[in-house]
């Protein structure tokens, strides 16, 4: 599969060998033009930070439902998300859409209650809904180094996206400063295909296919297999999961940067494995308010610019609208 999706290796860039930059934003080029998923390795993340985050997501969903439904998601996109609480609709691939067999719980940047976006009520900018430290100890402290390793690599990253698009190292320090992100942990119980019938749109899926909506997915690598995605000629490949490895894609997000130059390859999760399944992608955007818009080396004559300015909170409440129960200015119940 390694010839299939991309093995980027951070390690020479980190370690400030001259070209290494140039070489990596090539070959991040040619992943988001020919696959739209790529692996990187040599990234400074320890391991036992993920194996340890791994273990919270699953004592967290191992919390009572009630436990868990009083952290209830709010406006924010922040907090629990009940067992087939969201519909594919945004970014989906298919028309017959089936609520989502999975539960989740979505944390963002700590904020606290005096920040200034949070008086202000400014959406997608809420505090985090924490467990009650006494049922899970250390869960918060636990999350929180994740997060903060997870924005670090996304940070270290930037500069080879800069370079992907023939751009100064720096340009997107400044758009991804307070950087909008989510880490989601969520849980897949094993799926039950309709008997006698093919994966196809009247499956439940855990995740069904779609697209991602952010500038940067991180996913770190799963012992459970459920991931697929499909490649640029329409074959649906399963995702491999090398050890120490995270696998990274681009959404929306990033399609609108580039003037749709770079894949948001569409992907989907059916947990077949008999067992439980856990996941936790970390999804980076930039600054709530940055006016995201194609960068002027994606426009061209050949390429002309498609896409109008938007921001974050502007793009994302349509996606929550469309997808998210609680969301819906209509909302429609689970099935």
């Amino acid at each position: 599969m390694s010839d299939i999706i991309p093995v980027l290796d951070l390690a020479p860039f980190l370690a400030g060998r001259a070209g290494a930059r140039e070489a990596l934003g090539a070959e991040l080029r040619r992943a988001f033009t020919d696959v739209g998923f790529y692996f990187v390795v040599g990234h400074g993340v320890p391991q036992d930070l993920v194996d340890a985050t791994f273990e919270e997501v699953r004592r967290f969903h191992a919390l009572p439902l009630a436990a868990k439904t009083a952290l209830a998601i709010d406006r924010h996109n922040i907090g629990y998300m009940p067992m087939r609480g969201a519909t594919t609709r945004f970014n989906a691939l298919s028309t017959t859409q089936r609520p989502n067999a999975n539960e989740a719980i979505f944390f963002k940047r700590e904020l606290a209650a005096d920040h200034p976006d949070v008086v202000a009520g400014v959406r997608f900018r809420g505090r985090n809904h924490w467990p009650d430290e006494a049922a899970l100890p250390g869960f918060r402290a636990a999350i929180l180094t994740y997060c903060d390793a997870m924005e670090g690599l996304g940070r270290r990253l930037l500069p080879v996206y800069a370079a992907a698009m023939e751009l100064p190292a720096d340009w997107f320090d400044a758009a991804f400063a307070d950087a909008m992100f989510t880490l989601r942990m969520s849980h897949y119980p094993p799926s039950e295909p309709i008997p006698d019938g093919p994966i196809g749109d009247g499956q439940e899926w855990g995740l069904a296919p779609h697209t991602d909506t952010s500038f940067l997915t991180l996913l770190a690598q799963n012992r459970i297999p459920g991931l697929s995605l499909r490649l640029p000629g329409g074959e649906w490949v399963d995702a491999p999961a090398p050890p120490g490895a995270f696998l990274v894609n681009g959404g929306n997000m990033l399609r609108l940067w580039t003037n749709d130059r770079f894949l948001a390859t569409p992907h989907r999760v059916l947990n077949r494995s008999g067992g439980e399944r856990y996941a936790i992608p970390f999804f980076m955007d930039a600054a709530h308010d940055w006016p995201i818009e194609p960068v002027p080396t994606m426009v061209d004559d050949a390429h002309p610019r498609r896409h109008a300015t938007t921001t974050y909170g502007a793009f994302m409440e349509t996606y929550q609208k469309s997808n998210f129960h609680h969301a819906m200015e209509k909302p429609t119940a689970a099935v």
